[in-house]
């Protein structure tokens, strides 16, 4: 029997004229070059045994005050409302100096000093290991975010979480192997945060809109309503020959292969996410520890996805009201701490419990941090302007050491002066702590190898347990 190629009616016009041996030919190879039915989400070795295996990032949207959270500078309370006698760093904007309104206090036996705005994540301070010497290449937001995120700050580039889920793959077939938890939206530049750009479709992260509560709202048109589950499968197999036929001319093309791997995906999800994301079947207990709130209920998310296999997880806070606050930073501040504190110290506590911590990598901060003197608006101080130049982030579990402070900015925090951290050796680092050599972990691309250190990194062996 003849097989019989399906053609659309603009490739069988073209082929006419052809001839029929030319047409019998491109029939017996139209697929020899197309890609096969490897799932590209099966687990792999990395370089090296790595202490993680899943990394929970967790974006403070909007960048933090550093000397408000986790580097107290008790200094600027002398220069309250004066100019600060520092050398400005080039392309700084300081002002009068602008003393934190809240209080620190030393806390576990590591003594790290902890803003009063994290009283519950305070007393996990022995599981921290915080960087106080962090500093980005920019004080703007649309630079610094895909900075933070994909390793770039002006080109479209794939995002940390697709470039671990390509190397590691995924635990759970039924579940994304990079999921983007992100509540009332996705921020302003959209889905780069969690694109996989030139790596295949298949590492892309999954945004869930986690402002909504019920599954069916979580994950939109996650079941069918018409048909039932051995149809769908039926209809599935039937739609993936189509489309791999219709792939096979085109050499696999990145949106392509995404869109029929979002298909399988999909139809895998249907039991495995409804169990997931329901947190009714969490004990009471549980839930208790995390509090109540929406960054509870999203925290609480991560652990189970991460705890189901999940490779990389990004919890975004600060989208409604950002950690940017130019204006009444004392209010916003505290508000925003008091969303979050008892969730995080709650999960902290939790993977600890599960003994899931060793090797699950919880990361926290946002793109750059503030200045040390006050911004004033409408004739009122009570906020901070960006800054790059030195801000703080923390890191625990996953193989790094917890009760540890790394690096230091100046007596003001305006600049990092001791062992600086930039945003690239930090991907190297947790690539590392995921078991990469950060320098040989590379996709081919436009005719070069890229990564997502590009060619710059250093790994932070301090910080390493």
């Amino acid at each position: 029997m003849i097989a019989l190629k399906r053609y659309t009616r603009r490739e069988l016009l073209s082929r006419v004229g052809m001839g029929m041996g030319a047409l019998a030919l491109g029939g017996l190879t139209a697929s020899a070059d197309g890609p096969g039915w490897a799932n590209p989400l099966v687990p792999k070795r990395p370089h090296f045994p790595g202490r993680a295996k899943r990394v929970l990032h967790l974006f403070a949207n909007g960048g933090p005050g550093q000397m408000d959270t986790f580097d107290p500078k008790p200094a600027l309370e002398k220069y309250a409302g004066r100019e600060l006698p520092i050398d400005k760093p080039r392309g700084s904007v300081f002002g009068a100096a602008f003393p934190s309104p809240f209080k620190f206090r030393k806390h576990g036996r590591s003594g790290i000093e902890v803003s009063e705005i994290f009283p519950r994540l305070a007393e996990r301070a022995d599981d921290l290991c915080v960087i106080r010497s962090m500093k980005t290449d920019s004080p703007q937001h649309e630079a610094c975010i895909p900075l933070m995120n994909t390793g770039e700050a002006r080109l479209s580039r794939p995002s940390m979480g697709s470039w671990i889920t390509y190397g590691l793959g995924s635990e759970n077939q039924n579940l994304p192997g990079f999921v983007a938890l992100c509540p009332g939206g996705p921020p302003y530049n959209e889905t780069q945060s969690w694109g996989s750009d030139f790596l295949p479709g298949a590492y892309q992260g999954t945004f869930v809109n986690t402002q909504h509560t019920q599954v069916e709202q979580l994950i939109p048109y996650l079941r069918s309503g018409a048909a039932s589950a051995r149809d769908q499968r039926r209809q599935l197999d039937l739609l993936q020959e189509l489309n791999r036929e219709h792939q096979a001319a085109r050499r696999a093309e990145a949106p392509l292969e995404a869109r029929i791997q979002s298909f399988e995906l999909a139809y895998r999800m249907q039991m495995e996410a409804t169990e997931a994301f329901d947190l009714a079947r969490e004990p009471k207990p549980v839930r208790e520890l995390y509090g109540p709130g929406k960054q509870a209920e999203q925290l609480l998310i991560a652990r189970r996805l991460l705890e189901r296999g999940v490779r990389f997880v990004q919890l975004w806070t600060g989208l409604g009201i950002p950690w940017d606050d130019h204006s009444d930073l004392p209010t916003h501040h505290r508000k925003l701490a008091e969303d979050c504190d008892r969730a995080i110290a709650g999960l902290l506590a939790d993977l600890k419990q599960r003994g899931m911590l060793d090797d699950t990598l919880v990361v926290w901060g946002g793109e750059f941090g503030r200045t040390p003197s006050a911004q004033i608006l409408n004739g009122k101080v009570s906020g901070r302007d960006h800054s790059h130049f030195g801000f703080t982030m923390w890191m625990a579990g996953g193989g790094v050491k917890g009760g540890h402070v790394h690096g230091a900015t100046d007596e003001f925090g305006s600049k990092a002066v001791e062992k600086p951290v930039h945003v690239h050796d930090l991907h190297a680092t947790i690539l590392h702590l995921l078991g990469f050599d950060h320098e040989k972990f590379t996709y081919r691309h436009a005719g070069r190898d890229f990564r997502l250190t590009d060619v710059h990194g250093h790994v932070v062996k301090e910080i390493l347990a």
